[in-house]
This record gives C-alpha cells, structure tokens and sequence, in this order.
C-alpha cells in the first residue's frame, strides 16, 4: 500500500538530497584533488588557481619519481607483512581476551574488564613502552611492530560486547556434548561473530597500514621499514634537498609538491580497494550494542 506524502516530506527529501550531495562532494573532492595534481605536469600545476576538474598536462612524472627510490617496494612487501601477520595476530589475540572477559562465570570479571578500560585513559607513556620493548629483545625486529600493539582496548570491548549478544544457551548445549571453551569459541563463538570479525580485521589492518611511529622508534634497519615510513623519508630528502638547491627554483619546487601528491596516492590507494568488499561487515558489526532488546 502506497502512503502519499506531505509536501513538508517532499520538500524535506529535497533539500536533505541536496545537502547530502553538498556533504558527498566536500567529503570527496579533496581527493579527486590530490588524484588530479598527481597527474597534473608540475609548471602547470604550480600556477594554476581554483579548482582542479581534470589533469593539467597529464603525466607520470611524479610517480615515476616516487618509484624511483627501490625502497618502494621494500617497503609495500614489509607493510604487506606487517598488515598480514599483525591482523591475523591481533584479531586472535582480541577474540581470546573478548571470550574470556564475556564468560558470565568468570570471577572479579567487572574488575578485570575495569582494568583494561583503564589503559584507555592512562597510559605509561612513549619512554616505558620503549624501554620494555628494549629489555624483551624486540628492539629492530618485525615483532616490535606486532607484538606491543596486538589488542587495542577498544576493540576488545567491542568484541567482548558482541560475544554477549550471543545466547548462553547454545554454549551450554555445546558443553552438554563435551566442546571445551576452544571449541566453543572457534566452531560457535566466532562463526556467529563475523560481522565484528571483519571490523575488527579493518580496524586493525587500516591502523598497522598506517602506522609509521613504531617503525620510527623500534626500528634502525631501512630492510625492515614499513611503506609509510619510507615515504615520510622520500618526503624529508626531497625537501631538504630542495632547500640546498635553493629555495628559488620555483621547477623543482612544483615537482615536489606532485611528488607529494602522488606519495599520498601511493599510500592511499590500496587500503581504500580493501573497503568495500568490508563495508556490509563494518555496517553490522559498529552497531553492535547500540540496540538492546
């Protein structure tokens, strides 16, 4: 059955289009933008005022520039690594402590999950992290960049609510046919669970794609640097580069400012392809707790 609307609800639907269209476009544009300066030739590009709707002179240039350093894909194939190993890593580790923290028979379990929503808000700091990282012998290595940072709190409350939102009765039917808690939580926990799975797989993976920190502070060889840290260094030499030479070539200025562009595309591109295919995931796993029944 049709409902006809008012003419405040049409008027409403359009004007809330047309500032939802307003919103999409101000959210977007920006990297249309920076996609389009990329491309843009350098001279061009440097003497060009207001927006940008399509590549002045189109060129490769600044990637070229970009891959030239053969640090490049060091640097994807160690990120790649890190983004691997340390998702699968930490979305194991959360859905243990989530499954633990979300048994009703556990003891002192308000005052265990306290602590940990604790360290939210206090923390020991950059120099303790340091040096304990330091005394386990993880300074330098690639579990320097996985093992400190493998539960994020929030994440675990976030999983540990849903894991309540599963009904206990079917974990006592599991028991009654002899599983054990890993059981339990591999072949029912987590299979219902999907949907906070794969936030948890792009909270975590967008944080360790984009993390350049850590690498900074645990790491001395440039063999095991992450993508983002190498080029925050092309970025470093290119301008001190350029201040050697100068500060009045205006020709390399404007290279470096596509060189800057198209480093951001590098770093951007392939998190934003993984998105989508995570979105309906994401959707249904944020939501979880914010409606009680």
């Amino acid at each position: 059955m049709s409902v006809k609307r008012s003419i405040g609800e049409n008027i409403f639907t359009v004007f809330n289009t047309i500032i939802m269209c307003a919103v999409v476009f101000v959210t977007l544009y920006p990297f249309i933008y920076v996609a389009l300066a990329s491309l843009s030739d350098p001279s061009r590009l440097s003497v060009h005022e207001g927006p940008l709707l399509y590549p002045l002179g189109f060129t490769l240039g600044a990637y070229k520039g970009a891959f030239f350093n053969p640090m490049i894909l060091i640097g994807y194939r160690n990120t790649l690594f890190y983004v691997v190993i340390g998702t699968t890593y930490s979305v194991f580790m959360t859905s243990l402590g989530a499954y633990v923290l979300s048994r009703r028979t556990l003891y002192w379990r308000r005052f265990i999950t306290l602590l940990c929503v604790f360290t939210m808000f206090f923390s020991g700091g950059m120099i303790p992290s340091y040096l304990i990282v330091r005394s386990l012998g993880l300074e330098n290595t690639v579990f320097a960049l996985i093992i400190p940072s493998s539960i994020s709190t929030f994440n675990l409350i976030l999983m540990r609510t849903s894991f309540l939102s599963i009904p206990e009765s079917l974990e006592q039917s599991a028991k009654i046919d002899g599983a054990n808690d890993w059981t339990i939580l591999f072949r029912i926990v987590l299979p219902l669970s999907m949907p906070i799975v794969a936030v948890m797989i792009l909270f975590y993976g967008v944080g360790i794609w984009n993390s350049w920190f850590s690498a900074m502070l645990y790491l001395r060889n440039r063999a095991l640097y992450p993508l983002q840290l190498i080029l925050r260094e092309i970025l470093i030499i290119f301008n001190l580069d350029m201040m050697a030479t100068g500060v009045g070539n205006v020709e390399r200025e404007s290279f470096g400012l596509t060189i800057k562009y198209a480093v951001i595309m590098i770093a951007s591109i392939p998190i934003m392809c993984v998105y989508p295919f995570l979105q309906k995931y994401f959707i249904k796993g944020i939501m979880v707790g914010a409606i009680k029944e």
